[in-house]
């Protein structure tokens, strides 16, 4: 059976670039694009009858864009296992403990009109334009066009929880047994940050308690980044970071960026 074909469909090669996709949601990003690239993905994983990861951030097109990418991955008779809201690591790690192929919505630092996909291989292997997303870019190309065809056998689809495995598995690279009292300042930037921070330095994910107090800013998930963009790289970014390491007489600051894989550090006397 075919899914619906559009005769004007979108020009994909504009904003697929070196490693991952990365559009305008509406204009580039549409529901029947990232179906298409769902489908693709599963063909070029060769995942027809296995486990395909799913993962999103907290912008608000994520959770249907996650559903979308997860009807055209069944369609090429992918197992879709969804670990729902989460960052970009806890993807990567879910690739790694499942053995299975990832697909992790989130634009990362950019604006809030903006979405993407990161696409890994199981192990948490990344694909980049020459090692598979060229090809993926094709595929989906083709299928806007033709129709996805489904597989006599289409996928099934199940939900699993990552986070405290994630936790663990973090603080087991650590040596935490000489940690010392330490305040930290923790700005998440409303994005994928105020997830994880509690879980892994916290106890929000039922690990033990650690000895460091966190004074969190912009913890609520909101991809409208209602005080600030994701961005910590833009010094306008870590302005409210950095106050709020002197005011509290914090050891150190922590800014996250939107799908919190990339964090930016400032010390006892707010600087970067």
């Amino acid at each position: 059976m075919n899914s619906a074909s559009s005769s004007g469909a979108i020009d994909l090669a504009p904003f697929i670039k070196a490693y991952d996709v990365r559009g305008l949601v509406g204009s580039q990003l549409t529901d029947e694009v990232v179906e298409a690239l769902g489908a693709a993905f599963a063909d070029e994983v060769e995942a027809a009858g296995a486990d395909v990861v799913v993962g999103h951030d907290m912008r608000d097109s994520s959770p249907e864009f996650a559903a979308a990418f997860a009807r055209g991955a069944q369609a090429r008779g992918a197992n879709v296992l969804s670990i729902g809201l989460c960052s970009t690591d806890e993807t990567y790690f879910a690739s790694g403990h499942f053995n299975a192929p990832a697909a992790m919505f989130t634009a990362s630092h950019n604006p809030a009109t903006y979405n993407g996909i990161k696409f890994s291989r199981a192990g948490a292997q990344g694909i980049s334009f020459d090692t598979g997303l060229r090809s993926i870019r094709d595929r989906a190309q083709e299928y806007l066009s033709t129709g996805i065809d489904a597989v006599a056998e289409t996928g099934s689809f199940r939900s699993a929880d990552v986070l405290a495995g994630y936790a663990a598995y973090l603080r087991s690279l650590v040596d935490l047994t000489g940690i010392r009292p330490i305040r930290i300042v923790v700005d998440a930037g409303n994005g994928m940050g105020g997830l994880t921070v509690p879980a892994v330095l916290g106890e929000a994910a039922g690990l033990a308690k650690l000895p460091i107090e966190i004074i969190p800013l912009y913890f609520d998930l909101d991809g409208t980044f209602p005080n600030h963009e994701a961005n910590p790289l833009e010094p306008a970014n870590v302005v409210d970071l950095q106050k709020a390491v002197l005011e509290h007489g914090a050891d150190l600051g922590l800014a996250f960026d939107g799908d919190a894989d990339r964090c930016f550090v400032v010390d006892e006397k707010g600087d970067a």
